[in-house]
């Protein structure tokens, strides 16, 4: 890398630092000493408990496996640096280091992927792009998510683009784990990997990309394993990884947990006669008091039994009622994808004209870069396939904007890329 590169680059992530720096601040000054999003508050309490040696649980004693652990792993050194009373502004502070290494991944895969001038392009628009901001400073999973994502997917494209079979092998090791680490801050990455394969399977049938070697941009390994046989070791890196969370799941509660046991409820927010899209999770506590009453086996732990119980009221509800389901999908797919906030507390006009001016010219360009690249093969696929993976998943479970961010930052590569190719931007 060039002493110029460098230097653009060190200014590139000083800007972004600052844009959240302030945007945290800010922030904190209007919520004063709280969060001013209800799960912030779970994962603070578990950093702090990791952090003093607590049992590692939230809300009860019977709540062990409510959260993944990575985000309060992440947060728990603020308490052992500021004592179990540190502000959550602090949090904000390490969420705007999180949201700075989102800027360098949209930045590296643009480069990697369209040339310098994508990579420049690419970083300015993530580095001031209102919803990475905002995403970067609210105390919750998206701040660590979205460089762990970005990373799972730059290694997954170096292990593709790799000519050497061993070095493509253990870098798509290093993307698997990478894919644990995002897995264990946001449980619902966990499918991305085979969705990942499956569709990009499908996409090689469909476009004839495998068999047009003048399109083929893979190295050797693309061309001698493929697809399955990269996703095999990345599986093989997201077990590692996994596996010390799966274990002590099964020491603590005594059955297999891939992620947590807040699921049944989750979907059971996105999926009953309650359901509106948006989350309102006021019917849980109905929820344990009807089940407290029930004749339960003594071997099946209370919180097990609770996420088994609402996740069957949600799967039974919707069986019965397919026309409500479907109407709610396509409400929950207007609030992904919808061009300004859903929530009242965010309706002014400045705000959602911010929002709607930055948002729509990239999801534009983004699908239009996605239909260029479509014969381009697998390091570009990926770079949208987690817009459709996250979409599935919140037309089934809750939905808001919030849940859109980590897919806008790749939406900005391909943003970034057909622009400079569109318009011939030169240094």
């Amino acid at each position: 890398m060039r002493i110029t590169t460098r230097r653009e680059l060190v200014l590139l992530l000083l800007v972004a630092f600052v844009a959240r720096l302030a945007a945290g601040f800010w922030w904190q000054s209007r919520v004063g000493d709280g969060f001013g999003f209800g799960d912030s508050e779970s994962y603070w309490s578990l950093g702090r408990a990791i952090a003093s040696g607590e049992p590692y649980r939230f809300g009860n004693a019977e709540s062990r496996v409510f959260r993944t652990p990575g985000y309060p792993l992440l947060l728990a050194p603020l308490f052992l640096i500021g004592g179990p009373e540190t502000p959550p502004v602090w949090g904000r502070v390490l969420g705007a280091c999180f949201g700075t290494l989102s800027v360098l991944g949209v930045w590296w895969l643009a480069r990697r992927l369209f040339g310098p001038e994508a990579g420049r392009l690419a970083g300015a628009a993530a580095a001031l792009y209102p919803e990475a901001v905002a995403g970067s400073i609210l105390v919750l999973g998206e701040a660590p998510f979205c460089p762990l994502m970005l990373a799972n997917l730059a290694l997954w494209i170096a292990a593709w683009q790799s000519d050497s079979p061993r070095r493509a092998f253990w870098t798509a090791c290093a993307a698997g784990a990478t894919a644990g680490a995002a897995t264990l801050v946001r449980p619902s990455w966990l499918l991305f990997l085979p969705f990942a394969i499956a569709a990009g399977l499908i996409l090689e049938r469909a476009t004839g990309w495998a068999e047009d070697e003048s399109l083929n941009t893979g190295g050797a390994s693309a061309r001698r394993g493929g697809p399955l046989w990269l996703g095999a070791a990345m599986f093989l890196g997201l077990v590692v990884v996994m596996a010390p969370w799966w274990i002590r799941n099964a020491a603590v509660i005594g059955h297999f947990v891939p992620t947590s046991l807040e699921v049944g409820a989750s979907l059971a927010d996105g999926l009953g006669p309650q359901a509106t899209g948006a989350s309102d999770m006021a019917f849980v506590d109905r929820v344990i008091e009807q089940e407290r009453l029930e004749p339960n086996s003594p071997a099946v732990p209370f919180e097990v039994q609770l996420d088994r119980r609402m996740r069957e009221d949600a799967l039974d509800w919707a069986w019965r009622h397919p026309g409500r389901v479907i109407r709610l999908a396509s409400v929950k797919f207007v609030r992904i994808w919808n061009v300004w906030p859903n929530e009242a507390s965010l309706s002014g006009w400045s705000v959602r004209l911010l929002v709607m001016l930055t948002y729509v010219p990239v999801v534009f360009l983004g699908i239009l870069g996605a239909a260029k690249t479509i014969r381009r093969g697998w390091p570009y696929w990926l770079c949208w396939f987690p817009a459709i993976y996250f979409t599935l998943l919140h037309v089934v479970f809750v939905s808001s904007i919030r849940y859109r961010q980590p897919a806008m930052l790749t939406l900005i590569v391909l943003a970034a890329g057909v622009t400079v190719r569109k318009i011939g931007i030169r240094r």
